[in-house]
């Protein structure tokens, strides 16, 4: 099986990473080499069409079969909800603990869904498989956590803002296509912009992005909300662990390349002093501080931002925010890597390892 051993070559751990050549895949092997982590052996798996590719680094994509996959630590997937639920349970049936990126497993009860900072004692939990959240799940957490321990929340309306990357390297591709066509007409913009936006295609997006937000992203529900934001509500039940949480929640495609907005209006069960907040937010991991946080300033980075923190004009006890946050990094692949980690720290990957 071809493969290349990684930063942490002293380790014993062999690690799969299953759509390796994926927007998030390949932030995953990149990460798995800068971090150090404990691996003797990285070895990407991808579809058919990518099988024998030499990706950086020297690592050769192997084909998904029975005949491959046995002999891993850990599996890192990023290949799609449908591709996890057909080979997931294979790897763990073959050795392996799953962390998966998708959103195949997150509503399952015995699964944990963790984010690193917020819940890593749910790992200890799992039964082979742990979720990943939804990049836009993810970034609000952070936050979310300092102040519900602070001050127990109840309740949130939840308002993304969620870039073209969420949608992975097509989406980026859609709306880079339609920057220079709209861009060449400014007056048409402002006077006439149901034509210029007729003079580009979309498919990925549900209108046309470039100049413009389109406030409908996901499959659309009887209810009215799509899936993405009965992620938002349900995930973050589970994570927080509070199933009654009262989320409210509209999910925004905005033209912004990499990096989520949040808006967020949370309630809490105490009035919420501004100070205690304020620190309680300073001291959680990865979590910053800024006055003014926007995507484009943390794409790239491994924290999340948060900030316009203030009081409620109305409610001493609900707090207003801001947060970013990268959807390919914290959002996806860095958390994913991360889970691993703490698995490993844990002592719940490696058995087979250890025993060799």
């Amino acid at each position: 099986m071809s493969g290349l051993a990684g930063a942490g070559a002293g380790g014993r751990l062999r690690v799969a990473v299953v759509g390796a050549t994926g927007a998030v895949g390949t932030v995953m092997l990149r990460l798995l080499g800068s971090r150090a982590f404990p691996a003797s052996e990285i070895v990407p798996f991808a579809s058919e069409r990518s099988v024998g590719r030499v990706l950086d680094g020297g690592l050769v994509v192997e084909p998904l079969d029975d005949e491959t996959i046995g002999g891993f630590d850990v599996a890192l997937f990023s290949a799609g909800a449908t591709r996890s639920r057909e080979w997931a349970q294979r790897f763990v049936d073959a050795g392996a603990v799953v962390v998966d990126n998708s959103s195949a497993f997150r509503r399952v009860d015995d699964v944990p869904l963790v984010v690193s900072e917020v819940n890593p004692e749910a790992l200890d939990a799992h039964c082979g498989i742990v979720a990943n959240p939804n990049c836009t799940t993810m970034v609000a957490m952070l936050p979310l956590k300092a102040l519900h321990d602070a001050f127990s929340l109840a309740s949130m309306v939840a308002t993304s803002y969620q870039a073209a990357g969420g949608a992975g390297q097509s989406g980026i591709d859609e709306l880079a296509a339609q920057i220079a066509p709209l861009a060449s007409d400014v007056t048409q913009l402002c006077e006439d912009g149901a034509t210029a936006a007729g003079k580009v295609t979309h498919a990925v997006h549900a209108a046309t992005l470039a100049f413009n937000v389109v406030p409908l992203l996901g499959t659309l529900g009887d209810d009215g909300h799509t899936d993405e934001e009965r992620k938002l509500r349900d995930e973050s039940r589970k994570i927080l662990g509070i199933p009654s949480l009262a989320v409210s929640p509209t999910c925004v495609r905005v033209p912004v390349m990499v990096g989520h907005g949040v808006a967020v209006r949370a309630t809490f069960e105490r009035e919420v002093d501004l100070e205690r907040a304020l620190s309680a937010l300073a001291a959680f991991p990865n979590l910053v501080l800024d006055d003014l946080p926007t995507p484009l300033a943390y794409a790239g980075r491994d924290e999340v931002a948060v900030g316009r923190v203030r009081l409620d004009l109305a409610d001493p006890r609900t707090l207003n925010f801001f947060v970013v946050g990268d959807n390919l990094l914290k959002g996806a692949a860095l958390n994913t890597v991360q889970l691993a980690e703490a698995l490993v720290a844990r002592g719940l990957v490696g058995a087979r390892a250890s025993a060799a």
